[in-house]
């Protein structure tokens, strides 16, 4: 699959305009679902969509497949843009420190079984904004914390609470949802 979407990219690259609706058809639900996992509802993550496969084409002669795949690199451009998108309109609050109940849940339990793709995504767009953040950053990307921490200009502790927070809060909510 790489070098089909590398073949794309080079296509692209010489302006190959049937290319360009190939590749966006090939990542179309990905690069949404993506999206809609940083953004609290659908039509926020419909705005960073749009915002973020603009800059994926903007940026495409900046691809090097030498260092890496191209999921990857447009995984990492669509969550700056996530990022950028959360600064503009709703940063200030992302990261105030919120009583969460924390009850546990016995991890033995394997919710995520009982339950489908789409209602994960919205459980987990419930969850306040650094949460979310946090969370989709380190669990669903695979950022450090370090990584996280320079990235949101915020404490490496901070991360590492709102990440704690973030897995009881989920926990909670999915416990409630399988009732």
């Amino acid at each position: 699959m790489h070098e089909n979407i590398n073949r794309l990219v080079q296509q692209i690259r010489v302006g190959d305009k049937s290319a360009c609706k190939k590749l966006y058809d090939e990542y179309e639900s990905y690069w949404f679902r993506l999206c809609l996992r940083y953004g609290r509802n659908r039509d926020e993550g419909q705005d960073m969509f749009q915002e973020g496969v603009v800059r994926i084409f903007q940026m495409l002669h900046k691809f090097d497949e030498q260092k890496g795949n191209f999921t990857n690199w447009s995984s990492r451009v669509l969550i700056n843009e996530a990022l950028k998108y959360l600064k503009k309109y709703q940063w200030q609050q992302s990261f105030d420190d919120l009583e969460v109940v924390s009850r546990e849940v016995d991890d033995s339990m394997d919710i995520l079984d009982q339950i489908s793709a789409k209602e994960l995504i919205q459980v987990i767009q419930q969850l306040p904004s650094g949460y979310r953040l946090v969370f989709n950053m380190y669990e669903m990307e695979g950022y450090s914390h370090k990584e996280i921490a320079q990235t949101l200009g915020i404490s490496l502790g901070t991360s590492k609470s709102q990440l704690s927070k973030a897995k009881s809060l989920l926990r909670k909510q999915l416990s409630i949802l399988m009732q």
